[in-house]
């Protein structure tokens, strides 16, 4: 019986970045073994145990077969006779097929070292076809190691695959499990592209792969392309550290670009309503979570607005706050903007820093909310008792009166009625 530390943390160990999570396999062992050991059995399709003293997960050797389409088509097989380079020649990339021995000397069959020193992602064997998934594991490991690129011949293996239909057995779940995950990473936009040149991005997120060649104006947007203007606002996103909702909001705010006519182009007059029922379309393909499709729904609606805030009227943005529902939930209000700031400051080049591209429509929306939340609703209430209809209207006018007097506004409190803005 020989246990060996594998994956992920015998790569970072190489790489010289932080990690936290060991696996083992052990070789040469049975799950008799394993349970006199005092190893508790965890694994549903082949046989994990927990550690009795750490809880860590120490899987015996195994291989594996494929049976059927997708990802959960597999037979394994363990028992003492496998060997340790059999289990790895199973793994998908060979920098994650390199053991570490209790003494700390590496067996690396499939030259791992070497892919890491070259900061190269290659497959270990032709068996990576097998599993649709590894092709969102590549992606998003081109998001956490963005200096790292595909090796041309993983990247034909991945693109046959979609051409064969492997990509489409996937389940919505597990796509957004990896995809957001990828998005939590430092360079999400290496992702993308990763996905995108194989060819996956057109068939897991199809509104978002048809943004690439759809021009926008040069003078807001001197990157022009739609689609690099997108792997821009998400990179953006992550070196600002935004959450997981904030980080899909930006990476779907501009899905209705791809909707607008073609005579129209560069300009996209209109976009943001076209974009709210794709973003609806992919939440309910991927099964996004709630938080994260309400606040992308949000976004693609309303960051034109947010993007004009400073020549908005008190009136307007008071009912830009009542559709988004800020004053119950001014957080996500917030994060609204925050998305909105990354879409501002991706559009600039890639040249120019964050700190270079102010963004004071966001201090200029919070000042507003504070005024317009500061007012005392039960107190207005109270005013109005005798006519208790007119308490929403009233509210209103003294919300928008305490936003006028915060701003220094204009005394015209009627609506100017940008319920959408001027596309850039």
């Amino acid at each position: 019986m020989r246990i060996y530390v594998v994956g992920g943390a015998v790569r970072d160990a190489l790489l010289g970045v932080p990690f936290q999570d060991h696996d083992y396999v052990v070789v040469g062992a049975t799950p008799e073994d394993m349970l006199r050991l005092g190893y508790r059995p965890v694994g549903k399709d082949f046989p994990v145990f927990l550690h009795p003293r750490t809880q860590e997960e120490y899987a015996l050797a195994r291989t594996e077969r494929k049976t059927a389409p997708g990802y959960r088509g597999f037979v394994f097989h363990t028992s003492p006779e496998v060997t340790l380079e059999e289990d790895l020649v199973r793994r998908d990339l060979t920098i994650n097929a390199i053991a570490r021995a209790d003494d700390g000397t590496l067996c690396d069959p499939f030259g791992g070292q070497r892919d890491i020193e070259q900061r190269v992602f290659r497959h270990v064997s032709a068996a990576f076809a097998e599993d649709p998934v590894r092709i969102l594991r590549v992606a998003r490991f081109a998001a956490r190691y963005p200096d790292f690129t595909v090796a041309p011949e993983t990247n034909a293996l991945m693109r046959q695959m979609v051409e064969q239909g492997e990509v489409d057995a996937l389940v919505p779940e597990r796509v957004w499990q990896e995809l957001s995950r990828g998005l939590m990473e430092r360079r999400p936009s290496r992702m993308l592209e990763v996905l995108r040149d194989c060819g996956a991005l057109a068939r897991i997120l199809p509104e978002l792969d048809t943004l690439w060649g759809v021009p926008q104006p040069e003078l807001y947007h001197p990157e022009i392309d739609t689609g690099a203007h997108v792997l821009q606002v998400v990179d953006c996103a992550a070196a600002a550290g935004l959450a997981l909702p904030a980080r899909f909001a930006c990476l779907t705010h501009d899905l209705g670009k791809g909707a607008t006519p073609a005579d129209q182009w560069p300009a996209h007059h209109g976009h943001e309503g076209l974009g709210v029922p794709l973003v609806e379309r992919v939440c309910k393909r991927l099964k996004v979570p709630g938080e994260c499709r309400d606040l992308a729904l949000m976004t693609a609606r309303e960051h034109g607005n947010v993007g004009r805030a400073l020549v908005l009227r008190p009136a307007t943005m008071v009912s830009l706050m009542e559709r988004c529902d800020a004053f119950r939930k001014p957080a996500r209000f917030r994060e609204m903007l925050l998305a909105t700031e990354c879409d501002s400051r991706g559009r600039a080049g890639a040249t120019r820093s964050l700190r270079e591209q102010p963004f004071p429509q966001l201090a200029h929306l919070e000042a507003a909310l504070a005024a317009a939340r500061g007012v005392d609703a039960g107190a207005v209430a109270q005013r109005c008792l005798e006519q208790p209809q007119r308490i929403p209207e009233q509210v209103r006018r003294a919300r928008v009166a305490a936003v006028r007097q915060a701003l220094g506004g204009a005394a015209d409190d009627s609506d100017d009625g940008a319920d959408g803005a001027p596309t850039k």
